[in-house]
């Protein structure tokens, strides 16, 4: 029930700043040598330290609400099995309480669903600044003129993918105790 906190990490926009980022750099380009360099930004961001950490963290937050998904999970199949053999009175009682426990696991999954993605949204949102930060100190240290996501770029040389570089920078400064 539990995603992992950047399993979709959403980046609005993207092809369209590709494409004017790649009209820029043929306009300049008429002009003088360019610089581009390419980076996988959710790749990178999820490769750091800080976001393992995140994500177990979060991951333990919530365990426990999962434990109680799962039990009343069972306990739901177990009453299914049961109403198989349930006759008359029984088998009313069973279906009521199976309802019940379908209705109460519902609104425990919703609930679960809708604090993980809060938190979710709340850590990436911060660690996405974060690295952008770094990247533009990278951009400046490299002096690089343009730096492009790599989701919307077709094709590019290792040589300017700077995504492991990226992680490295940022796990530098902003270490995991």
């Amino acid at each position: 029930m539990l995603r992992r906190i950047g399993s979709s990490l959403a980046l609005p926009r993207q092809s369209a700043l590709c494409g004017a980022a790649l009209l820029l750099v043929a306009a300049v380009g008429a002009s003088a040598q360019t610089s581009v360099a390419v980076i996988s930004f959710q790749e990178a961001l999820l490769a750091t330290a800080d976001m393992q950490k995140e994500s177990a963290a979060l991951e333990d937050k919530y365990r426990s609400r999962q434990d109680e998904l799962n039990a009343l999970s069972q306990e739901l199949q177990e009453i299914q099995t049961k109403l198989q053999t349930a006759t008359g009175a029984e088998a009313q009682r069973l279906q009521a309480e199976g309802q019940r426990k379908q209705v109460t696991a519902q609104r425990l999954n919703e609930d679960l669903q809708s604090d993980v993605e809060f938190d979710r949204q709340n850590i990436l949102a911060s660690a996405s600044a974060r690295m952008r930060d770094v990247i533009r100190e990278l951009r400046v240290e490299r002096e690089i003129d343009l730096i492009v996501d790599s989701g919307g770029v077709l094709a590019n040389d290792a040589l300017i993918d700077l995504t492991a570089e990226a992680t490295q920078a940022y796990d530098a400064k902003h270490p995991v105790p």
